[in-house]
């Protein structure tokens, strides 16, 4: 029986069926069936009633007066809106001026009230409350980071805090400073506003925030004044807040500061037009980076931020600063060491991408965790494994092709069908590139030989599987 027949007895479907348990996440695309079980499991009534929710709006309008009779009835800058926040989720809002955004986040750190429909925050209802009632649930659960950074021009970045402090009916000198230290400005406190960058007012309005501890971070264009180097610096404290368990609602028109949020809401009119759940769409993206990471570290190459080529559309430098905030790496600054750069090809993935050779060094350096290097293992697996399986099963000759239907399989076989993949190829050492392949558990004891686990170098495709001889042998 050839190859090819005895890859459908194998029964491709069923790698197929065992594909969709991959670590039991929904794939693959957020926009899809996934994202909108997962959506629709946030917005559930069981949801709430476990208290897993921190901000719900039922069915709220917002309709301010037409400026005349002309005009019609009214301006509905909501209509109907509807989204239940999770405790310790962080949404990013989008949309065109004029879709409600601005609205949302007033009638959320209670601002303004609703014409019609309930909105409740941490289990109450603001929907109805009296001005004094409002003004107490904003100073005790909310804190606001605007685009324009509101600071009294001639007071100290300290005194700016303290003042925030005073309409929360306390003034502690200490506290304030201790919450400019946080965001890096203890040598800053006694600069006026006029003294201090946009970035660092940006960081004074954060420590404001902050001074209430609130459960809830409004944030409208945190990000919409600065540059790139204190745009990051922003995002990094802001990804601190989340990592802490608070709820952050962020309006941005940026895509890419949208992608740190755990989910994307797009407004036209007044209602939803379009949800996105990142959590799972950066998935792939991730994996892209343990993949490269592996690559170099098999080729006696440094992993430098600036000089790693992985899609996604999370920036490297972000999906970098996730994956460590998982346990998946570390990084640390660049050594002051002179050493080589890329000057190979990956062979498993740059056939995608052959562009370039990195030159010069990159500021900060990245390191696979051990549970970062299990997954990076996991994956090459999955990866060459495939590609083993489309050239010698399915004797595909398209290098393009083989690469393109591997970086599929890579993300989606589970752990049964990978192994399954393994014992019908008969345990392959290398992938046709020569590359070592991980052993797995169905390898028995050749998950112990160091020749595997170190790397083949240079061995081709001609080499082939393990024989029967040589599995007796290991074993």
């Amino acid at each position: 029986m050839d190859w090819p027949c005895k890859l459908l007895v194998f029964g491709l479907g069923a790698i197929q069926r065992l594909a969709c348990n991959y670590h039991k996440l929904p794939h693959r695309n957020a926009s899809g069936n996934a994202a909108s079980a997962a959506i629709a499991a946030r917005n559930s009534a069981s949801y709430d009633s476990e208290g897993r929710v921190m901000i719900r709006l039922s069915n709220v309008s917002r309709i301010y007066p037409a400026k005349s009779e002309a005009a019609g009835a009214g301006i509905r800058a909501l209509d109907d809106f509807s989204l239940h926040v999770g405790r310790g989720e962080w949404i990013a809002i989008m949309g065109p001026s004029g879709s409600g955004k601005s609205t949302l986040v007033n009638l959320i750190g209670c601002l303004d009230q609703p014409s019609s429909g309930e909105i409740w925050l941490d289990g109450q209802n603001v929907a109805a409350r009296s001005t004094n009632d409002l003004n107490r649930i904003r100073a005790e659960k909310v804190g606001f980071v605007f685009q324009q950074f509101h600071l009294i021009p001639y007071l100290s970045a300290l005194e700016n805090v303290m003042l925030a402090q005073y309409f929360h009916s306390m003034t502690d000198e200490q506290q304030a400073l201790d919450a400019l230290t946080r965001v890096g400005l203890k040598d800053r406190a006694h600069h006026i506003p006029a003294q201090l960058s946009g970035g660092e007012q940006q960081r004074v309005c954060i420590a404001r925030a902050l001074i209430n501890d609130p459960k809830i971070i409004l944030a409208d264009e945190p990000t919409g004044n600065l540059d790139a180097a204190n745009e990051e610096i922003v995002l990094r404290l802001m990804r601190e807040l989340h990592s802490q368990g608070r709820t952050i609602v962020m309006v941005t028109h940026d895509p890419v500061v949208a992608r740190l949020s755990d989910r994307r809401i797009e407004l036209h009119h007044g209602k939803i037009a379009a949800q996105e759940v990142f959590e799972m769409a950066d998935e792939e993206q991730y994996e892209e980076v343990l993949e490269e990471l592996w690559v170099l570290e098999e080729n006696g190459q440094i992993a430098e931020i600036e000089h790693m080529e992985v899609h996604g559309a999370l920036p490297v430098s972000l999906a970098v600063d996730k994956m460590r905030d998982m346990g998946l790496l570390t990084t640390a600054p660049h050594p002051p060491m002179s050493h080589d750069h890329k000057t190979f090809v990956n062979p498993c993935h740059d056939a995608l991408k052959p562009a370039g050779v990195s030159v010069g060094d990159g500021s900060m350096i990245v390191e696979l965790t051990p549970r970062g290097r299990q997954r990076a293992a996991d994956i090459i697996r999955r990866h060459r494994l495939a590609e083993r399986l489309f050239t010698d099963s399915l004797a595909l000759d398209s290098e393009t092709e083989i690469e393109q239907q591997a970086c599929k399989f890579e993300h989606v076989l589970s752990p049964e069908a990978t192994d399954k993949i393994c014992t019908f190829l008969g345990h392959p050492r290398t992938c046709p590139h020569g590359a070592p392949i991980p052993p797995g558990q169905c390898c028995g004891l050749l998950k112990t030989d160091d020749e595997v686990i170190a790397g083949i170098k240079g061995r081709s495709r001609l080499n082939g599987p393990y024989t029967r001889d040589e599995m007796n042998e290991r074993r």
